[in-house]
């Protein structure tokens, strides 16, 4: 009804790390911040996957090649908690949930 406040889409922020910044326009080191519009149903899969086709290296970078999975070279982590811990990629978001994409460092 008119002068009803209307319910606030809930969101989740999306938090990309060290040299995957690369993928979203940073220079390969420290964060960039990205805020997403989350809707009923949505899961840190169909979030992740709408927010990566909007970068074409990072959705190549994140996922599999036949994109059914998630790649090796960049940790996900829901709430600063691995996947697979609190969340895996089909556990319903509620909002104000933190996606980090840590880019993994390898040495030798």
């Amino acid at each position: 009804m008119p002068g009803e406040a209307q319910p606030k889409a809930s969101r989740a922020h999306i938090e990309v790390t060290t040299w995957v910044t690369k993928h979203v326009g940073g220079d390969g080191t420290g964060s960039k911040l990205f805020d997403e519009a989350i809707g009923r149903g949505d899961t840190p899969r169909t979030v992740l996957r709408r927010f990566t086709r909007r970068f074409p290296e990072l959705d190549s970078a994140l996922w599999s090649p036949d994109h059914s999975d998630l790649g090796s070279h960049i940790e996900v982590l829901v709430n600063d908690a691995v996947l697979g811990v609190a969340y895996d990629l089909d556990t319903p978001l509620t909002g104000g949930e933190r996606i980090t994409l840590l880019g993994q460092f390898m040495g030798g």
